[in-house]
């Protein structure tokens, strides 16, 4: 297993398969876009395939595939074959626009769970956020994942004055359909304006929840040490909805995940600043152990050693969309 210096068995393997994005939403990607680096920078096809085999037989035992958006990765059908094939729960995190060209592939690759990235129920705040369009096709691809028995996850970042008022319509969503509805802290990355102001607390958004559903009827549900949402339910409801609070109440103490991007960097923390480099000495056919162990030894036990309440000690670091979602 891998393990980090505070004693955290690290099994699960975030892989960003690409930067590009068929999106431009405003809290991953700066207004002005990312420049993207030569072709040669990124992991090929066999080089993600390869790196995933290194961690699982490392103990890696869950991989999620995300991107930028992965299903714009022009490999990603044989990545997703290839490791359908490894002895892992494979999942995959995306903004649902292209599910409808790969059901048939994500199905034979034994994929069981979908996360689906969703800030708004209205069209024209979507393309608002998005800068895009194209509700009603993510929409439609909820209710396909569903309707193929899939689990399905959908992600929705809440922000003050933008979607805050959508709340309750998402939970609705998931009184009558089975899905997990994650409300998530709108967290900083490079570019996307972040403010304090705009953060809408775990707390404000369970008080809001509150405000339409008795509180005594809401249940918490059970949660593995590997949590990162504190889910709920409510009587007759088909599905949950959960918070993700980042920023506010952190789950840091049984983090098992371990981030790769696209150019085959190994983050350890979604905020930290520090990245290790394996692509370069993979392809120079060294062993990368002792970089993946360099970079546990060195994470932090809470949010890449920031302090979110004291904002001298964030750092830089990539925008979202750079890091894998």
């Amino acid at each position: 297993m891998l393990v980090d210096k505070h004693g955290r068995e690290h099994s699960y393997l975030r892989i960003s398969l690409t930067e590009k994005c068929n999106l431009r939403c405003t809290y991953c990607m700066p207004e002005e876009g990312v420049i993207l680096k030569k072709n040669n920078s990124y992991m090929t096809v066999d080089e993600v395939i390869h790196i995933a085999e290194f961690f699982v037989a490392r103990g890696v035992n869950k991989i999620r595939l995300t991107g930028g958006e992965p299903l714009v990765f022009k490999g990603f059908e044989d990545v997703l074959k290839a490791i359908g094939k490894m002895d892992v729960d494979l999942s995959l995190t995306t903004n649902g626009l292209l599910l409808n060209k790969f059901w048939e592939s994500i199905l034979k690759a034994g994929v069981n769970s979908i996360n689906i990235s969703l800030d708004t129920l209205n069209e024209e705040k979507f393309k608002r956020i998005t800068r895009r369009g194209g509700l009603d096709v993510v929409l439609n691809s909820i209710d396909q994942a569903l309707k193929y028995g899939l689990k399905v996850k959908v992600n929705v970042v809440v922000i003050k004055g933008v979607n805050d008022d959508e709340i309750l319509d998402f939970v609705k969503m998931a009184y009558s359909k089975p899905i997990s509805i994650r409300f998530i802290e709108f967290m900083p990355f490079d570019g996307n304006k972040w403010q304090w102001e705009k953060v809408v607390s775990a707390k404000e958004i369970l008080g809001k929840i509150a405000t339409e559903y008795d509180v005594k009827d809401i249940v918490a549900l059970d949660r593995d040490r590997n949590y990162i949402s504190r889910d709920y339910s409510y009587w007759g409801m088909k599905g949950s909805f959960g918070v993700i609070s980042t920023m506010t109440d952190s789950f840091c103490g049984g983090c098992n995940r371990i981030r790769l991007t696209a150019d085959g960097h190994i983050k350890n923390c979604l905020f930290t600043g520090d990245e290790t480099d394996l692509l370069t000495p993979f392809r120079r056919g060294e062993d990368i152990l002792p970089l993946v162990e360099y970079s546990l030894m060195n994470k932090h036990l809470k949010n890449g050693g920031i302090d979110f309440q004291d904002l001298s000690t964030m750092h830089d670091h990539r925008s979202m969309i750079s890091i894998g979602g």
